[in-house]
C-alpha cells in the first residue's frame, strides 16, 4: 500500500484542484480564450456535478452503508442499484464535472489541463484501493458489478 492511498479525501482533492486551476489561470492569463456562453455551460456542469454526486451520496445513504471514502472497507454494503447502474463511482464523476465547469468558468486553457491530473491521482491513490477493499469484502459480487459498470462512465 503506497502512502498516498486514502489518505486526501476526493473532495478536499478536488478543492485543492479547483484552488490550483485559480492560481494558474491568475499566474498565466496568456492561456485564457474566449468561451461564448461561458456562464450556462459552467454553471449547468457544476449542478450537474452536484447532482450525480448527491445522487451517488443518497444511494449510499439508503444502502446505510459508509460514505466515507477513506474507509472502504467499513462498507456494509456493495450499492448497485440508481446511480450506480451507470457508473461505479458517481461522487469521483460528479467532483470531475464540477471541475470541468470551474475550468470553462475561468477559460483557462492550461487551468483546464490540471484536470486530468485528478483523474490520475484518484484512479492510482482513491479508487484502486476503494476497488481491492470492495472485492475483498464483497468477492465474486463486486467482480461481476465491474464487468458490468465501468469505473467513470
Amino acid at each position: 500500500m503506497n502512502p498516498l492511498e486514502l489518505k486526501i479525501p476526493p473532495v478536499a482533492l478536488g478543492l485543492i484542484v479547483a484552488l490550483l486551476m485559480w492560481l494558474t489561470s491568475l499566474a498565466a492569463p496568456v492561456f485564457g480564450f474566449i468561451f461564448p456562453g461561458r456562464l450556462p455551460c459552467s454553471t449547468g456542469l457544476i449542478l450537474l456535478g452536484a447532482a450525480i454526486s448527491i445522487s451517488g451520496v443518497v444511494s449510499f445513504r439508503r444502502a446505510r452503508t459508509t460514505v466515507n471514502p477513506t474507509t472502504p472497507a467499513a462498507a456494509s454494503t456493495l450499492v448497485v442499484s440508481g446511480i450506480y447502474n451507470f457508473t461505479r463511482n458517481p461522487m469521483y464523476l460528479g467532483f470531475l464535472m464540477a471541475l470541468l465547469g470551474w475550468g470553462v468558468f475561468l477559460s483557462n486553457a492550461l487551468a483546464l489541463g490540471l484536470i486530468p491530473g485528478f483523474v490520475i491521482f484518484m484512479n492510482r491513490f482513491q479508487i484502486r484501493p476503494e476497488e481491492r477493499a470492495l472485492a475483498s469484502r464483497f468477492g465474486h459480487d463486486f467482480s461481476a458489478y465491474k464487468t458490468r459498470v465501468r469505473r467513470w462512465v
